[in-house]
């Protein structure tokens, strides 16, 4: 199959799968049959799918992020203060890594919202269906929402990142708190110490709580850097060699570069 193919199947499959969905035409162009694919893996529950389907999808995620440009990790710049630690801009997704950080919402079941471009969105879709269904499971056997700070652990799927490491940052409405503060290092430390416990090496962090959550940026990021080198300090044995914090806009950049002893 090509890619086109692959998408159209895919498209077909999920349409028969939701009878409510149907109705929309398949695109003939390449961009919108994937903003209607894209928009299908996102609204769709959380279930299981034949290998067929898993080989299809991942062929074409794959693919996807294979053309974007894979990076691999551990060949960025280590920061000038700090060797454990790395700044790198650019679409999370793409990098390979034992695991990189989703932000999540409290049903860790990813964002529903068709095409939305919030990280969680973004990862779930490129990881695959297969990443919802997982995290579902979690919760049913937890049986509760996740708390805020607290973290879980999936398959990466069709990301080059081998898992993901899902935390549910505070969201900050009025003034920000202390609690605010305190829920936000928690969710450094809980995927921090998440980690060591599948042997991973590697971490990515996304900005976490700092979109739809409105943590302020500056403080979110002396927040970040802080917690992780006051975590590796603390613990000189763990597994963790390299922690990297992702960003995507020039303003987080400039913010971690500052931080990190980097030249913007």
């Amino acid at each position: 199959m090509i890619q086109e193919e692959r998408r159209i199947w895919l498209i077909r499959y999920l349409q028969r799968e939701m009878p409510e969905y149907a109705h929309y035409r398949i695109p003939d162009d390449e961009a919108g049959q994937w903003h209607l694919l894209r928009a299908l893996f996102n609204v769709r529950p959380p279930a299981p799918v034949p290998r067929e389907f898993k080989e299809i999808e991942g062929a074409l995620l794959e693919r996807m992020t294979k053309e974007k440009g894979i990076v691999d990790a551990m060949e960025l710049p280590l920061s000038a203060i700090d060797p454990r630690l790395a700044l790198w801009r650019g679409d999370i997704t793409r990098l390979r890594i034992d695991a990189i950080v989703n932000a999540a919402n409290s049903q860790m079941l990813g964002c529903f919202q068709p095409n939305h471009n919030c990280i969680d969105n973004i990862e779930q879709t490129m990881a695959g269906v297969e990443m919802r269904y997982d995290c579902y499971k979690l919760m049913q056997a937890q049986g509760h929402e996740e708390s805020t700070g607290k973290a879980k652990i999936t398959s990466g799927h069709h990301l080059p990142a081998r898992f993901v490491l899902h935390t549910v940052g505070p969201i900050v409405q009025g003034r920000l708190t202390n609690e605010h503060r305190r829920l936000l290092v928690s969710c450094y430390e809980s995927c921090l110490a998440l980690a060591p416990k599948h042997g991973l090496k590697s971490v990515a962090f996304c900005c976490i709580s700092t979109g739809v959550f409105h943590f302020p940026k500056e403080e979110a990021a002396k927040i970040a850097v802080h917690t992780v080198q006051k975590w590796l300090d603390e613990r000189l044995h763990t597994s963790i060699k390299r922690v990297v914090f992702d960003v995507f806009e020039q303003r987080d950049y400039l913010l971690y570069a500052s931080l990190l002893g980097e030249q913007a």
